[in-house]
C-alpha cells in the first residue's frame, strides 16, 4: 500500500511539471518584440537627387537584386521612374520580409534625410536591411546598402555605410531628354518603360553618366550631374 501511494503522488507531480516546461517553450516560440532602427542617408552627390528611399527589414530569403541577373519589374519602376511604391508592395506580400517604409521625398544633393523602420520578430537573429534610391538625373540607375547585417547591432549602437551606384540594365544609357526623369531633363522625360532596350537586361554596377561635356551630343547632362562611388552615406541605428 505504501508503494501504491507514493506512485500515486509521484505521477500527477511529474505530468504537472512537464505541462508547465511545455507551456514555457510555447511562450518563447510564440513571442515577439518590436525592433526599430533608424536610417539616416546622406547624398553625396553634387547633382544627383536621389528619389525617395525605399527601406526593407528582412531576413535571406528575400533580395532586392542579384548583381549579375536580371532585376524585376518593381525594381526596374524604381530605377527608371524613381517611383518605389511597387518595389514596397512586392516585399509587402513576400514572408520574408518583415518591415517595409518609404521616405517622404527626394534627396537633394548634400542633404539628409531618416527613416524608421520597425520590425517584430522574436528574435534579432538574421535580421538584414536593405535600402534603395534612384539617382533621378539617369536612365536606369539605383544607389543601394543591400543586404546590410543589422542582427548584432546593440540599442543605441550604429553603423555607417558608404553606398555605391548599380545599373538596372533595363534601359540604354542614352542620358537624352525623354528618358532621364530627373530636373536635368525639366521633367520631359516618360521615366518607367516596360520594353528593355540595354542589351544586359542584368543588374550590373553603374559606370556613371558622359554627359554633353565629354561629348554625347543626345546626352541631356551635363559635368555637374557626374559622380563617383560612393553616392551615399548610410548610418544605421537600433533605436529599440
Amino acid at each position: 500500500m505504501v508503494i501504491h501511494k507514493h506512485i500515486l503522488v509521484f505521477v500527477p507531480l511529474a505530468v504537472l511539471l512537464a505541462g508547465c516546461h511545455s507551456g514555457s517553450d510555447d511562450d518563447t516560440l510564440n513571442s515577439s518584440r518590436d525592433f526599430r532602427f533608424q536610417v539616416t542617408i546622406t547624398n553625396l552627390t553634387t547633382g544627383q537627387p536621389l528619389s525617395p528611399a525605399a527601406v526593407v527589414v528582412h531576413t535571406s530569403g528575400w533580395k532586392a537584386f542579384t548583381l549579375g541577373e536580371s532585376a524585376s519589374v518593381e525594381l526596374e519602376t524604381l530605377a527608371e521612374a524613381g517611383d518605389n511604391r511597387d518595389f514596397i508592395a512586392a516585399a509587402d506580400i513576400d514572408s520574408n520580409v518583415l518591415a517595409t517604409v518609404s521616405g517622404q521625398g527626394a534627396i537633394v544633393p548634400g542633404a539628409t534625410a531618416q527613416v524608421t523602420a520597425t520590425a517584430s520578430a522574436s528574435s534579432q537573429s538574421g535580421l538584414l536591411l536593405t535600402w534603395a534610391s534612384m539617382p533621378v538625373n539617369t536612365n536606369d540607375g539605383f544607389v543601394t546598402v543591400n543586404s546590410i547585417d543589422i542582427s548584432g547591432l546593440a540599442v543605441g549602437q550604429s553603423e555607417t555605410y558608404l553606398a555605391v551606384s548599380y545599373d538596372a540594365g533595363t534601359e540604354a544609357n542614352t542620358e537624352s531628354a525623354d528618358t532621364v526623369p530627373g530636373p536635368a531633363a525639366s521633367g520631359l522625360a516618360e521615366g518607367f518603360n516596360a520594353d528593355r532596350d540595354d542589351v544586359r537586361d542584368a543588374v550590373y554596377i553603374h559606370p556613371g553618366v558622359v554627359t554633353q561635356d565629354d561629348g554625347l551630343t543626345t546626352s541631356t547632362l551635363g559635368s555637374s550631374q557626374r559622380w563617383d562611388n560612393p553616392m551615399a552615406r548610410v548610418d544605421i541605428e537600433r533605436l529599440q
